[in-house]
């Protein structure tokens, strides 16, 4: 702003006026660059000038200052030396001080037009004709050259520096002390800020922020403005100034609202200390709660967030009144309040009681869902009939399969008794049913549950996928036939028992384990007449029904079949062999190589000295017989048994071979030929067979025949008593003898009427024919026995071995 000197005009004359104005002034000021407006220029060369007429205000009115009557007037016109581009930068206004004072001047200011731009490298120089005319006179004409230097001047934004200077919206409930807005938004280090009209709520902090009010604006309905004149200054003095005005709109938030303002709460007599007696609740937004009255004594307290309130102690007073405000913890002005009435009632404390007060009962496991196991009867002592609720509690497993309607304890699914989870459990389920009394204070009854599964024998035993075994047919009394593995899916699982139709016997001559099912031989197997034996096994269950006599049961094929074992003892040539050797010192020396087959072409034979191998002179390796060596100090003759068998199969046919080796030392003189082969006729045979057999009888039979016994027993006591009453003879007392007893007798009358001379002499029990063939005679009672004695020269005998206990022997 240029301001130039003031001066009285006090003649009429135009010479006057113009002593008014500055002749050809000059003013500097710096200049600015561009995006500068009029408060950031600050204040910079002015020039003034100054008239006598009274009351003296000029008025800008486009680019003329005019005045009223009797008022001075000049117009301001620019000019420039070098380049004048843009819009015009100078204005002219009224800088009078005051229109009370008729004697003062008017002070005319040239300035700045707002947002105008000064660039010294553009236009260095203004040239400004003033012209001033007071009322009756001639206008006067004068020049004012304005010089822009170039120099650094502090800068603000272009919306904050314009004439109606920055524009921020907010809305009313914005939070106390919240920056509205910001005048450089990246301050430089040195700034002040000053506010300069101190007329407004708002806070202005040196940082440049301006900041909501410390109570929150006032939540009106209508706009509110706050307008705020601020001026920046650096260190170095350079400034800029602007206005921003605040728009403070109606909050568009609900205001805290209760939705009753007032409600009674009873609670019961009794209620423990920080037990939620109610719950309070206001709309809006940020909302807090506070207990306003009473505060003493403080029977309750109440949660600031949620709203619930607790009381502080066990309460036993009749009735309370709480003054409860809710208010938005951003806005404190916006609160609401609510009257709350608790009255505190007198419980009675006595609970159900129900009939029965236990439950014990046993279902059986196909029980259909929906059943109902249990009804209870129960009654409120305060009279009420329909507030009694029911509920189950217990162990998951028990609440999955069981429910509650109304008084009725029901099946919820079925109860299966065939699975390890029930047995888990110990097919028992536990379980409380509560019975609850409606009101402010529950009352409840419970009544223990237990409820028992039984089984039910659901399924039929199942045979096992073929059942076909094989055994040999010299298979020896007990051995193991294989296993009939049947299958029940009741619980316990497989539990079965096994039994044979038709029973054991000739034609089934197998036995069967009632528990495990191992089926085993129990008697001889005829090969000949049957090559495979079909057994009808039965399976039935057990332990699955709680009525014994609910039973199933199957009949499964068994197939046996006989492998047969060849029957034929090996063949040695020869059986008997007589041999001479001369005995080596130091060294194992062979005696024989044994010359046997076997039944089967290739199959292996097995070869054991028997008896005769005194000291252990003999080895045999195969069928190789060596003689180890030794100080034999005379010739001896050693008698050696070799046994030989193929078919490791029980019972094992061998044949047995007798060596005589003639040892002489080496000292001793020998006959010419070491080895003579000798070939001994077979005279006579003597084979001794001892069979035993065992039968295990089923518990019938053993029953019968202990029951037939003691009829017998009793029978033959009432005979010998009346024969003794019949005075006879003791001698005249007769007892029959078996077939097998005389034929015995008759043997040994025979045996004992021949010659014992030094012939070979045979003697055979069991026949009245003499010495039948090895094997053909047959023991009255079932068992093979033939017992003969032949004396005679050594041979080789074939031996044969009997199964369970029987023994072949060759002399």
């Amino acid at each position: 702003m240029l301001r130039g000197k003031a001066a009285q005009c006090g003649g009429k004359t135009p010479r006057s006026i113009a002593a008014c104005l500055p002749r050809a002034s000059w003013a500097s000021t710096q200049g600015m660059a561009r995006g500068w407006d009029q408060r950031h220029v600050g204040a910079g060369g002015t020039r003034a000038v100054s008239c006598p007429c009274p009351r003296a205000g000029l008025a800008a009115t486009g680019g003329r200052c005019d005045a009223g009557p009797g008022w001075c007037s000049a117009l301001l016109a620019t000019g420039s030396s070098l380049s004048q581009t843009g819009s015009e930068p100078w204005t002219c206004t009224d800088a009078s001080p005051s229109s009370s004072s008729s004697s003062s001047a008017s002070v005319p200011q040239v300035t700045l037009r707002a947002g105008a731009e000064l660039d010294a490298h553009q236009v260095n120089q203004y040239a400004l004709t003033l012209r001033a005319a007071c009322p009756g006179e001639e206008e006067v004409e004068e020049r004012l050259f304005v010089q822009v230097t170039a120099g650094q001047v502090l800068r603000c934004d272009a919306p904050f520096t314009s004439t109606g200077g920055d524009v921020v919206r907010v809305s009313a409930d914005v939070a106390p002390r919240t920056p509205l807005y910001v005048v450089l938004p990246q301050p430089l280090g040195g700034l002040t800020f000053r506010l300069r009209n101190q007329d407004t709520p708002l806070t202005l902090t040196h940082r440049g922020l301006v900041l909501a009010p410390a109570g929150g604006f006032n939540p009106s309905k209508n706009t509110q403005r706050f307008r705020l004149e601020i001026e920046v200054m650096d260190r170095h003095g350079h400034n800029c100034s602007g206005a921003v005005t605040v728009e403070v709109l109606p909050s568009q938030r609900p205001s805290v609202t209760f939705r009753e303002p007032q409600w009674a709460v009873t609670v019961p007599e009794g209620t423990s200390p920080l037990e939620v007696v109610t719950q309070v609740y206001a709309s809006g937004d940020n909302v807090r709660y506070a207990i306003l009255a009473p505060t003493v004594p403080m029977l309750f307290t109440i949660d600031e967030v949620t709203g619930e309130i607790r009381s502080t102690r066990r309460l036993d007073v009749a009735h309370a009144c709480l003054l409860v405000q809710a208010y938005n913890t951003l806005n404190p002005a916006d609160h609401a309040t609510a009257m709350i009435n608790i009255t505190v009632q007198e419980v009675d404390r006595r609970a159900p009681s129900c009939v029965p007060a236990i439950s014990v009962s046993q279902v059986p496991e196909t029980v259909s869902p929906g059943t109902t196991l249990v009804t209870l009867r129960c009654t409120d002592p305060t009279g009420a009939k329909d507030c009694l609720h029911y509920g189950l509690e217990g162990p998951p497993a028990s609440l999955s399969r069981f429910r509650m309607e109304g008084p009725q304890l029901q099946v919820n699914t079925t109860l299966d008794y065939d699975s390890e989870a029930m047995a888990a459990v110990g097919f028992q389920f536990t379980a409380t049913i509560t019975v609850t009394a409606g009101g402010q204070s529950p009352r409840s009854t419970r009544v223990p549950v237990l409820v028992t599964v039984t089984p039910v024998n659901e399924f039929t035993p199942a045979c096992p996928n073929g059942a076909d075994f094989t055994v040999l047919e010299t298979a020896a009394f007990g051995s193991a036939v294989g296993r009939v593995a049947g299958s029940d899916r009741d619980y316990p699982p497989d539990s079965l028992e096994y039994s044979l139709e038709g029973g054991t016997g000739p034609t089934q001559p197998f036995s069967i384990d009632t528990r495990t099912g191992d089926i085993r031989v129990v008697g001889p197997l005829d090969s000949q007449r049957y090559k495979r034996y079909r057994l009808m096994v039965r399976l039935t269950d057990t332990r699955n029904d709680l009525d014994p006599a609910k039973r199933w049961s199957r009949l499964c094929d068994v197939v046996v079949r006989l492998q047969a074992v060849p029957n034929q003892a090996p063949v040695c040539t020869p059986e008997v062999q007589e041999l001479w050797i001369m005995a080596r010192l130091g060294s194992r020396q062979p005696v024989t190589r044994l010359a046997c087959q076997g039944s089967l072409d290739g199959a292996a034979l097995a070869y054991a000295i028997a008896g005769g191998n005194e000291d252990g002179r003999f080895w045999l390796e195969g069928n190789t017989l060596f003689y180890l060596s030794n100080d034999l100090a005379e010739p001896r003759t050693f008698v050696l048994l070799v046994e030989v068998w193929g078919s490791p199969g029980a019972p094992r046919r061998s044949t047995v071979v007798a060596l005589v080796v003639h040892v002489t030392p080496w000292t001793t003189p020998v006959p010419p030929s070491t080895t003579t082969w000798h070939t001994t006729l077979q005279k006579e045979l003597l084979v001794i067979t001892r069979t035993e057999a065992a039968w295990l009888p089923p518990a019938w039979f053993v029953t019968v025949l202990t029951v037939s016994s003691a009829l017998l027993l009793a029978a033959l006591g009432c005979v010998a008593r009346s024969l003794l009453c019949s005075n006879k003879a003791p001698g005249k007392l007769l007892l029959d003898k078996s077939s097998w007893d005389v034929v015995e007798q008759r043997g040994g009358e025979e045996e004992r009427g021949r010659p014992h001379a030094g012939s070979p002499v045979s003697v055979c029990h069991g026949s009245e024919m003499g010495c039948p063939a090895v094997g053909t005679s047959k023991h009255p009672k079932g068992l093979s026995t033939l017992s003969c004695l032949h004396r005679g020269s050594l041979m080789a005998v074939p031996r044969t071995h009997a199964p369970a206990g029987t023994i072949s022997s060759t002399a």
